[in-house]
């Protein structure tokens, strides 16, 4: 598809919700991609990435903002607690902040360099028991308990179970922001942006449509 028609299909998206042109940020998931996928996409201008692994973007990152400046790029994968240091170092912000422990992590870190990446608080809105986030039973506490703590938490995220229609879980996580008084939205890849971006996405997470499919051996 390319990055030109992603974009294109972004602002259809946004005229189609009644929303501001530009309101929605793009993060090109450039996760386990040949290099010169991802150069080709900079050269075209683009400067918002997402990554999903801490070593992969330590390995690739540092060298390509020194060539394209005002590269930004996003922790969109699951963060352990061991690779939290390296993390806030690399990242301007982080997607996946998804348990109390992680938190207590980011906060003392947060307070020992004076900073703080962005923080999205990932919900699991399914209740899947095998995916990573807090429950949405359990998030109005959490945001709290982050707040306590002086995280700086933008917004939510949330990744909608793979079997089910998935605007329901963009509503809900819309409706949870606006309860907790969040105006980050991270939801909607490459197959449903254009509802996430009708239930409110501020920002959406697309890879293969861009970069083609990946190629993980």
């Amino acid at each position: 598809m390319g990055l030109s028609e992603i974009k294109t299909r972004i602002a259809e998206a946004e005229r189609a919700a009644g929303r501001a042109s530009g309101s929605v940020k793009l993060i090109a998931v450039s996760k386990v991609q040949p290099p010169e996928r991802v150069e080709a996409v900079l050269r075209a201008g683009h400067r918002l990435f997402g990554e999903n692994y801490v070593q992969e973007a330590q390995g690739k990152w540092p060298a390509w903002r020194e060539e394209f400046l005002g590269c930004e790029v996003h922790m969109i994968g699951p963060l352990q607690s061991n690779k939290a240091k390296l993390a806030v170092e690399l990242f301007e912000a982080i997607h996946t902040l998804d348990r109390p422990s992680l938190a207590k992590k980011l906060a003392n870190l947060a307070q020992a360099r004076g900073s703080s990446p962005d923080l999205f608080i990932q919900v699991n809105t399914g209740a899947e028991p095998q995916k990573a986030g807090v429950l949405p039973d359990d998030l109005d506490a959490f945001v709290a308990e982050a707040r306590k703590m002086d995280l700086p938490v933008k917004g939510l995220m949330c990744i909608p179970p793979e079997s089910e229609d998935p605007s329901p879980h963009f509503a809900m996580l819309a409706e949870m922001a606006v309860r907790n008084g969040l105006e980050g939205l991270s939801m909607g890849m490459s197959s449903d942006f254009g509802k996430a971006i009708a239930a409110g996405a501020t920002h959406v997470r697309v890879g293969s449509a861009i970069f083609g499919a990946r190629d993980y051996s």
